[in-house]
């Protein structure tokens, strides 16, 4: 499979989405198309990634270096509409800590008792 990736800019934010599977196979070709955005400085970067079917270790690595050329521009990362499964690899991985991370979890109703 392949990924895709996508890049829109308004005003002082570059919204970007990434569509696909992240791993060995595609990693290489996200992380030259990452390395070629032209990042501002103060800009903030709005990354969706709603549409990453899967990633492993390799695709965090791409997103690792994206993060720390967004950071050396003295610009904002933020990854927006994870899945739960996403969302769960960063929090296990403790990046959740350091990023800006939007997750699209599912809110569970609360039980009422009655």
């Amino acid at each position: 499979m392949n990924v895709n990736v996508q890049f829109r800019e308004e005003e002082n934010i570059l919204y970007g989405m990434i569509e696909g599977e992240i791993d060995t196979f595609t990693a290489p070709a996200l992380r030259e198309e990452l390395e070629a955005i032209t990042i501002k400085e103060k800009a903030t970067v709005e990354l969706d990634l709603s549409k990453v079917t899967f990633m492993d270790s390799t695709g965090l690595g791409v997103i690792i270096a994206f993060y720390k050329k967004v950071l050396r521009e003295n610009a904002n990362l933020k990854l927006v509409h994870l899945s739960a499964r996403l969302t769960r690899l960063f929090e296990i991985t403790g990046l959740s800590e350091l990023m800006d991370i939007e997750s699209t979890k599912k809110v569970e109703p609360a039980n009422e008792c009655i």
